[in-house]
């Protein structure tokens, strides 16, 4: 029998803050929402039913730092 390890691939791959964002924003354009609001609202209460859960944009919002997320926006804001 043989005994070497077998290694699997996770199918799912890690997705950038950016794409994450992007995904959720247009979800929850295509829900007829305003996204920047929405976003806005989530960033500064944490509360996850600012994002709708259309093309599962909920579970992908809850699956980023907040804090490492505005951490982000800041430094490309400033360009630093």
């Amino acid at each position: 029998m043989d005994k070497d390890t077998l290694y699997f691939k996770n199918s799912k791959s890690k997705m950038t803050n950016k794409e994450v964002l992007n995904k959720i924003y247009k979800a929850l354009e295509e829900r007829g929402y305003n996204a920047i609001d929405q976003i806005v609202g989530y960033m500064t209460s944490g509360d996850p039913s600012y994002i709708t859960s259309h093309n599962d944009a909920r579970n992908l919002i809850l699956r980023v730092d907040r804090d490492d997320l505005l951490e982000e926006i800041l430094r490309d804001y400033l360009k630093i």
